[in-house]
């Protein structure tokens, strides 16, 4: 079978070899991908603005970010005249891959099909962004070739005008029923100055901070805001480029990332991570900066670009915030790259080349939508019946500060973002994708990543068509299963793939404490490991059956008074006063201080010895959680996640 498959995979680079295209070959990276194979750097083809803005279109997408390609792409293609504009003073497409230089693309896999690549897992997200990634050189990309496809994309279709370097974009409303606004167009001022004010029966908000809902009036939430940290956000990155890096300089890179036979690290042609050593760099000032491994990117030009660094405490609404952190960011980039050329031989001869023209930010705005999509869709692997998009990356919620090392939740196998999650709350005729979509904190943790925002986009425009066919809103199409329906079938007919599925429970779903631990995820305070027990892999290991400590079951309870505060107002500490260091950590969790953690984070005054009777005679823990314990002197996680339930579920009313 193998054999078969790389003798038809041959023969088909043959035949394009023979016709003059340019030839797309399987790599082994991350996973496998589709790239285009390079020799030199493509010159960046210049994109044109449309000669005379129409008073009117059909569609107008804002944002050139790839999630507005893909949505612009699609709205075109199902027969909508569109406008892509943008507001940030761009002169190519592609935004944040192409002028943030984020060209290490995080993927969806489809972890249940291998059947394209033996022992593979192929690209999950079909549709426009596979058209777009089939024509880059693979998960490492280079910028001018990206931002060339993404043009291509664009200017094969007449239905669109593309408009750059407009000075503002808001949005044009009108009062609807219900005290809900309604989105009739964009007020710009174009790059002459010039006012213009241009309807539309929609708007697609593809803004990386959802601008335009934002300010058309949709309610939204920011930063870590639902876990009790509005004031929290993970961090923004600057990526650098340096020059020097020969076949020579990259072949070495390869052989350090094969001899330190790492799951964590990898290198191909264009791609490679590792240097985890890299975190230990002495940022200039420990308070707004650190290192992680690196991301590294190659380009057509004998230069690599890192993503690695990360700046803190950065609002990346306020401009001024923004400034900022290029002002950190280029003051440590050149101390970086130093600390690399000592650390590492094979960077001994590499510059600093240039930093990149737009900043990473990962999260701002969390716009409240229809339907949130929540840590729980992700952790059990949930379809939904009006699916847009498919993802399956792990939830990366990267640092927020100096004393945050940030985690990996865990690793879903495939779940659906549904068309209720595009649809903002109070403001109609507008839908929001990419980063700033209805998602909880922790779910934007996967959902924020490009494949799934361009899935978006793409079912956006789609749904932009059969919302105009049938003369309705977007929230009143989502409440007809019928016409949702219709659109799905479009896009499956237009290549993208959005089937109903059913993912295989994993392992830890069966755990007698699965309801706890979904109570333990929600609030963020467990997160899983990829192991290997037995010779047998295991994608999420939540260690349920561990045993658990005194401090452990504050820090619970004190995860859930953060995010609960009006329910939740006792001080879980005072559990552990008196106790040295070395009781709260290394001693065992008992059933009675367990009890006693949670009546006094519910304020109650109890002791020690009567804490459970009084929890049990309030409700607020359950007989059932306490039968279930094994050995009420050494209690598990997974046991103090069932007696965090309880609590929950009594003193805040959530279900699990």
């Amino acid at each position: 079978m193998l054999r078969k498959s790389w003798i038809i995979l041959f023969l088909t680079a043959f035949v394009l070899l023979a016709a003059g295209t340019p030839v797309l070959y399987y790599k082994e990276q991350y996973g496998g991908g589709l790239i285009v194979s390079t020799e030199k750097k493509q010159a960046l083809i210049p994109v044109e603005s449309v000669a005379a803005v129409q008073d009117r279109y059909d569609v107008i997408v804002a944002g050139t970010d790839p999630e507005g390609v893909a949505a612009a792409v699609s709205a075109a293609r199902n027969g909508l005249k569109t406008l892509l504009v943008d507001g940030k003073n761009r002169e190519i497409l592609g935004g944040l891959m192409t002028l943030g230089w984020l060209n290490f693309i995080d993927m969806n896999f489809d972890r249940e099909n291998t059947s394209l690549i033996p022992g593979k897992y192929n690209v999950l997200n079909e549709g426009i962004f596979s058209e777009w990634y089939n024509m880059v050189e693979g998960i490492a990309f280079d910028t001018n070739t990206g931002a060339n496809a993404f043009y291509k994309l664009v200017q094969d279709e007449p239905n669109i005008d593309v408009l750059l370097k407009t000075k503002t974009m808001e949005p044009i409303v009108k009062d609807g029923a219900d005290g809900a606004k309604i989105v009739e167009g964009l007020s710009l001022t174009l790059a002459s100055g010039e006012a213009k004010k241009v309807y539309a029966s929609y708007v697609i908000d593809a803004t990386q901070d959802a601008d335009i809902a934002a300010a058309a009036g949709a309610p939204y939430t920011y930063g870590q805001e639902d876990l009790g940290n509005k004031d929290t956000k993970q961090a923004v990155t600057l990526v650098f480029r340096l020059k020097n890096v020969t076949d020579e300089v990259w072949t070495s890179i390869r052989k350090r990332m094969t001899e330190d036979n790492d799951a964590n690290t990898h290198a191909d042609e264009m791609t490679a991570y590792g240097y985890s050593d890299m975190k230990n760099y002495p940022p200039l000032d420990k308070s707004k900066a650190a290192l992680r491994g690196l991301n590294i990117g190659r380009q057509n030009d004998n230069t690599m670009l890192i993503n690695a660094l990360l700046i803190f405490g950065i609002d990346g609404l306020d401009p001024k915030q923004r400034e900022d952190a290029f002002a950190v960011g280029r003051q440590e980039v050149p101390h970086i790259v130093e600390y690399m050329k000592k650390a590492y031989p094979e960077f001994a001869g590499l510059e600093l080349d240039a930093t990149a023209p737009e900043l990473y930010v990962r999260e701002t705005r969390h716009i409240q939508g229809e339907y949130t999509l929540g840590i729980l869709d992700i952790l059990e692997n949930r379809d939904q019946w009006d699916r847009v998009a498919l993802g399956s990356y792990k939830i990366d919620i990267q640092r927020t500060g100096p004393n945050d090392f940030g985690s990996e939740v865990m690793t879903p196998i495939k779940y659906a973002v549904p068309f209720r999650s595009l649809i903002p709350l109070k403001v109609d005729n507008l839908l929001v994708v990419g980063r700033s979509a209805s998602y909880s904190t922790l779910a934007h943790g996967t959902a924020r990543i490009i494949p799934t925002g361009m899935a978006e986009g793409q079912s956006a425009g789609a749904a932009a068509k059969v919302a105009l066919d049938g003369k309705m809103t977007f929230r009143e199409m989502s409440k007809s299963k019928e016409l949702v329906t219709e659109m799905q079938n479009k896009l499956n007919e237009q290549k993208m793939r959005l089937l109903p599925f059913t993912v295989k429970p994993q392992p830890f779903m069966q755990h007698k404490a699965f309801p706890g631990l979904k109570a333990a995820v929600y609030i963020g305070a467990a997160s899983s490991r990829e192991v290997t027990i037995d010779n047998k892999r295991i994608l999420n290991e939540f260690y349920l059956d561990d045993p658990s400590n005194p401090q452990r079951m504050v820090n619970l309870m004190a995860r859930a008074r953060k995010m609960f505060i009006a329910n939740i107002k006792g001080d879980p500490s005072a559990a552990i006063v008196g106790m040295s260091d070395e009781e709260k950590t290394k001693s065992p969790l008992t059933l009675a201080q367990a009890s006693l953690t949670i009546a006094k984070a519910a304020g109650l005054t109890v002791t020690r010895d009567n804490a459970k009777d009084e929890l049990l005679a309030k409700k607020v823990l359950t007989p059932e959680t306490v039968a279930m314990i094994a050995d009420p002197q050494k209690l598990t996680n997974g046991e103090s996640y069932m007696m965090l339930r309880d609590a929950l579920q009594s003193l805040v009313n959530v279900r699990f």
